[in-house]
Parts: C-alpha cells; structure tokens; sequence
C-alpha cells in the first residue's frame, strides 16, 4: 500500500484519535470533508452505530464507513438501478480482506488493537485503501 497522505492521517488523528469518533464515524467524516460528499451533521450520524463491528465485533466499522463513502460517490440515485454499486462493494471488500487479512472486527482488533490508540492502525489502513480505490475507479464516480 502507498504511503499515508493529509487525508489519510487527518481521517484518523482529527477524527479519530482527537475527535474520539468511532471508526466508522472517523472514516466517512474524513472522506466527508476530504471527498466533498455533501453530508450534513446529521446525515453522518447515519454511521455512528457502525463503530466496533456494529458493537459486537462482526464487520469492521471502518469497512463500513468506507462503504458508505463508496455509495455517496458511485451512486447516482439506486444502488440497485445497475451492477456498478455491487460490483464496487464486492472489489473493495476483497481487497479489504486481501490487504488486512479479515473484514471482521474481531479479527483486526486482535491482531492491531493498541490500549492508548484504540483501532488507529485499521482506521489509517481502511482510510488509505480507500483513497487508492477512489483513485482507482476515478472513471466511475457520479460525484
């Protein structure tokens, strides 16, 4: 993976680590900011109850912020209206598991979890695989 860039390490020092967000919060807060998606105070509460694998440590938090960023900016009104949103989703999740070694909570928390920086480590994971998927599929956004 490419080194960490401002979006990256702002995403997880401003958000998550000062900001004390979880880490779905600080991943679609900083691609929010970053990314220019449009979303409103309220609109990013949509991740909060995302943070820890959903709580109980199933999917990462960060994945699924990330996700949502995905959306925001691949989608024009329907994920469904065509294959692009499912196909994005499925690449991205791969990806995710091939570079991390899991998509679940658990999994990460055991093999990255610092008492002092909580999940810092997968949330600058999750941000920069984002920001490299972005880049990618530039061709594709309808944002």
């Amino acid at each position: 993976m490419k080194q960490t860039t401002p979006f990256t390490e702002r995403t997880v020092h401003r958000y998550y680590l000062d900001g004390d967000l979880n880490c779905a919060e600080a991943v679609l807060y900083g691609s929010n900011e970053h990314y220019r998606l449009g979303l409103d105070s309220h609109g990013l509460l949509l991740s909060a109850g995302f943070g820890g694998g959903m709580g109980i440590e199933s999917v990462c938090g960060a994945l699924t912020g990330a996700l949502m960023a995905l959306g925001v900016l691949f989608v024009e009104q329907r994920a469904h209206e065509g294959e692009a949103m499912k196909c994005l989703a499925g690449e991205f999740l791969q990806k995710f598991a091939e570079c991390h070694g899991s998509i679940m909570c658990r999994d990460l928390k055991e093999a990255h979890f610092d008492e002092r920086k909580r999940c810092a480590a997968v949330v600058r994971m999750a941000a920069g695989l984002l920001e490299s998927f972005i880049e990618e599929k530039q061709e594709l956004r309808v944002r």
